[in-house]
């Protein structure tokens, strides 16, 4: 039995093209891959920097940028002791800065100043903890003036974007740290998580 050369052809071209077809698709999910691990890949990379420049900053008592081409520059560093967790902060409260690390606003008090301090940052990379805190948790706040203060978580609160108001000059130095919410979500969305505290 003989198979006419037209339709030995179509089952050659039709392996090929199957071939090439799962070559792109490999291709195409290894770069879906690559791009959801940049971020935090770069999080974590700059963090590290950040560390560097921000020993820097506190020799000089004035911010230091990480890299030469940065807009901002570290401002503070927070941790919390419970946690382990450790991040510099950057000024500006740019969108740009917070892909690099947690970003002061620029609406709130400085880093360690009196009145409210806002802190804001990712839920997926830099604030991915703030789900972890709990009340009466200690916060440090380093800025590269020297100033230290300890907060104590006394509440979190999902507010709307444009619902989230505080108090310019409250009784006690107050730390806000904001991000997005729900946690683990893709979308963006309206809501936001604050944890609040006091100094104390």
């Amino acid at each position: 039995m003989s198979i006419a050369p037209g339709l030995v052809r179509g089952r050659v071209f039709g392996r090929g093209l199957g071939r090439f077809v799962l070559a792109g698709l490999c291709f195409a999910g290894l770069m879906l891959i690559a791009k959801g691990a940049w971020i935090p890949a770069k999080a974590a990379v700059a963090q590290l920097l950040l560390e560097r420049a921000f020993d820097r900053s506190l020799a000089a008592h004035a911010p230091v940028k990480a890299w030469g081409w940065a807009d901002t520059a570290p401002v503070a560093r927070i941790s919390v002791p419970r946690l382990g967790r450790r991040q510099i902060v950057l000024g500006g409260g740019s969108g740009e800065a917070m892909a690099f690390g947690p970003t002061l606003l620029p609406a709130g008090a400085g880093a360690g100043e009196n009145g409210t301090t806002i802190i804001a940052a990712h839920r997926d990379t830099h604030f991915a903890f703030l789900g972890e805190l709990r009340v009466g948790d200690a916060i440090d706040v380093e800025a590269v003036s020297g100033k230290r203060r300890r907060y104590r978580v006394t509440r979190m609160a999902v507010v709307r974007w444009d619902g989230f108001a505080f108090q310019l000059h409250p009784a006690r130095a107050t730390l806000a740290l904001t991000s997005c919410w729900p946690f683990g979500a893709q979308a963006r969305g309206p809501l936001r998580y604050v944890v609040w505290a006091v100094e104390g």
